[in-house]
């Protein structure tokens, strides 16, 4: 996973070598490494306007850093499996994550403990992207589908048209409409 910094000269970079790269695009070098995952990085984020870094991990957790440092703020625990994604809301207050096995888990940052825990069956799921209004937490599963979860309710929906794994989502700035990627080589936009 790459995530680009706000200020479009840090990017970070997250490795199957259990470590984050924070590289300098005005040197062209590698700035920094960080380490403290046991297992491969998955995924990586920058919270918007901050130094706060998010990663994912096969070593079932969730971290919080900072960039400048490189010292972990936060460890989240209470995935079984490897994690796959690990995404902020708009807001920067809450944290969606995504596991090899199906699960989805929403935290509360401010309060480091977790808000709810979706088992969405033994499929992994590869992307989670919570809607611009922070109302709707979307995942992308290896079984074909999108699923849609209310983050106030207990309705949970599939949108269903992939015909492999759904790999990858991103919802458009309005928050209208969702794009699913996957490995059946084809997008779908959602409304």
């Amino acid at each position: 996973g790459v995530s680009w910094h706000s200020n479009g000269v840090f990017m970070a970079t997250c490795s199957m070598d259990s470590t984050i790269k924070i590289w300098d695009l005005g040197s062209d070098r590698c700035r920094s490494t960080i380490r403290g995952h046991t297992d491969s990085v998955n995924s990586v984020e920058f919270l918007s306007h901050s130094n706060a870094l998010l990663t994912s991990s096969a070593d079932k957790t969730v971290s919080l850093w900072d960039a400048r440092t490189g010292q972990a703020s936060q460890t989240y625990y209470g995935h079984l499996h490897a994690v796959n994604h690990a995404t902020f809301n708009a807001k920067g207050d809450t944290i969606a994550s995504c596991d090899a096995f199906g699960v989805m888990r929403l935290w509360d940052m401010r309060k480091v403990s977790p808000i709810v825990a979706v088992d969405t069956g033994p499929h992994p799921l590869n992307w989670a992207s919570i809607d611009l209004s922070s109302t709707v937490v979307a995942m992308a599963s290896n079984d074909g589908s999108v699923r849609m979860k209310e983050i106030n309710g207990t309705r949970l929906d599939s949108l269903l048209g992939h015909e492999d794994a759904v790999t990858c989502l991103a919802w458009h700035t309005a928050g209208d409409y969702l794009v699913s990627g996957s490995s059946d080589t084809t997008i779908r936009i959602w409304s």
